[in-house]
């Protein structure tokens, strides 16, 4: 499976390539600024990997895209770009959970051992509130706890006490720690991210799901109300279109 992902929801950017096509396999990262500034470095960022791993976009089975919730920029450079993309390659798009690419990022760094469990993904969503929901996994598969939501830190708890091994896992600590007061003690608190390597784990699972969209039907998930498109996103969508037009990257 050879797989393109990349997130800006966060004040991270992260993209991510793989490639295993059984005679070998192989994984690309980077990592640059995020939110609003990834509007400046995500193609370029996207190509280069691409060329590190000696592949064109057409070759992909997929472009996954961190879908949010998250920075509203950052959200819409990212789906603009992947429909970009994935139009020009003739490739499908699979919009990734950003709060679920955190619970798998804090799995794989801190709970690798743990078979079971859940994690509740909480993202600083500025304005004094947090993106959380929270998901379970077992045995190697995750599923929705408590869908995606916006909360006071005051009001943020894990809400399904699991038999296995529970935590918190996000950026927001560093912001409100001592205002998460509604959290359990004995809960692990791990810092993670939605990183683009995190999505290319779930990818195999959300693609059995039927997850994959046809790129005019790749959206992001807001949870606030959306704000006007900004000139750094209106540059992205015309960079993206450009790529599209040329469909292949070289090699």
């Amino acid at each position: 499976m050879k797989l393109l992902a990349f997130d800006t929801s966060t004040d991270v950017m992260s993209i991510a390539v793989s490639r295993d096509d059984g005679a070998s396999a192989g994984l690309w990262q980077q990592q640059g600024e995020g939110g609003a500034k990834s509007s400046t470095g995500l193609i370029s960022g996207v190509l280069d990997l691409m060329q590190q791993a000696g592949m064109v976009l057409g070759e992909l089975d997929a472009i996954c895209f961190g879908c949010g919730p998250g920075s509203f920029t950052g959200l819409r450079t990212a789906c603009s770009v992947a429909q970009g993309l994935a139009f020009g390659a003739n490739v499908p798009v699979l919009p990734v959970n950003s709060l679920l690419a955190v619970a798998e990022d804090a799995r794989h760094s801190a709970l690798s051992q743990a078979e079971r469990g859940q994690v509740t993904a909480l993202l600083d969503a500025r304005m004094d509130e947090i993106y959380t929901a929270t998901f379970a996994f077992d045995a190697g598969l995750w599923s929705e706890l408590q869908p995606a939501m916006l909360l006071k830190p005051e009001a943020v708890t894990l809400p399904f006490p699991s038999a296995g091994e529970a935590a918190a896992a996000g950026n927001a600590f560093a912001v409100y720690g001592e205002r998460l007061t509604a959290l359990p003690e004995q809960a692990a608190r791990i810092t993670a991210l939605p990183q683009a390597s995190a999505m290319l784990r779930l990818a195999p699972q959300l693609m059995a799901a039927g997850r994959l969209v046809s790129a005019e039907h790749a959206l992001p998930t807001y949870i606030r109300d959306k704000v006007a498109q900004t000139t750094a996103e209106r540059a992205a969508i015309k960079a993206a279109q450009a790529i599209a037009k040329s469909a292949e990257v070289p090699g």
